[in-house]
């Protein structure tokens, strides 16, 4: 365990440390550059799942928005299903969320 976690007084403060990717999504000829941030949680929320992963924009805003998330045991898990949620359904911009 790294000790960053120690800075932590207390499991409801939810200390996190953050991971940034970038993601190109290929669409229609278009690239669509999404970054995903993964939190890593000293004393996760999910008991066994440390990670949490969040893309920074909304696919199928069209008819039900949807951010793009994943959860893990590992980085990789998270990071994976994210992605996977990202490829999942269409980025519409011209159709922002009400």
């Amino acid at each position: 365990m790294s000790d960053w976690g120690y800075a932590q007084s207390h499991p409801r403060e939810k200390l996190a440390r953050l991971h940034h990717f970038s993601v190109t999504k290929v669409q229609d000829g278009a690239e669509i550059e999404m970054i995903v941030t993964v939190k890593e949680y000293f004393t996760p929320p999910l008991g066994a799942l440390q990670y949490f992963a969040q893309a920074d924009k909304q696919t199928n805003q069209k008819i039900a928005p949807y951010t793009p998330t994943g959860w893990g045991s590992t980085m990789l898990e998270a990071l994976s299903a994210c992605v996977r949620e990202i490829n999942r359904f269409e980025h519409q911009p011209d159709h922002p969320a009400k």
